[in-house]
């Protein structure tokens, strides 16, 4: 049986599909949605991290701790970025419109 770190050898920022591909040439029978799926319940685990990419497909990270991302305009692949986590960026917010802010995901926008 595969488990989650059988397509950590990946190393990169995969998408469902990308690990659907990867899955299906040890379990040809595999279904799309059971892949899907038992992605989706590995993040709500905690033990992978969704990215969400805007006009794009959402990666999955095997990176757990809270860092930052960049995209590249060009060919679309999500890198990790090497910088310090702004500890305390949720309590600098002006909160103008009574929002509860809870989370956040940093993006830059780069070339590779």
């Amino acid at each position: 049986m595969l488990s989650l770190a059988s397509f950590i050898i990946m190393r990169r920022h995969v998408t469902a599909n990308e690990v659907y591909e990867f899955i299906k040439e040890a379990y040809p029978t595999i279904g799309k949605g059971t892949v899907y799926r038992n992605l989706d319940i590995l993040v709500e685990e905690g033990a992978l991290r969704k990215v969400e990419v805007p006009d794009g497909s959402n990666r999955f990270d095997f990176t757990l701790k809270n860092h930052y991302h960049v995209r590249c305009i060009k060919c679309g692949e999500i890198f990790d970025v090497d910088m310090d986590q702004i500890s305390d960026l949720l309590e600098r917010i002006h909160n103008t419109h009574g929002i509860e802010f809870v989370d956040y995901d940093i993006s830059f926008k780069g070339i590779c």
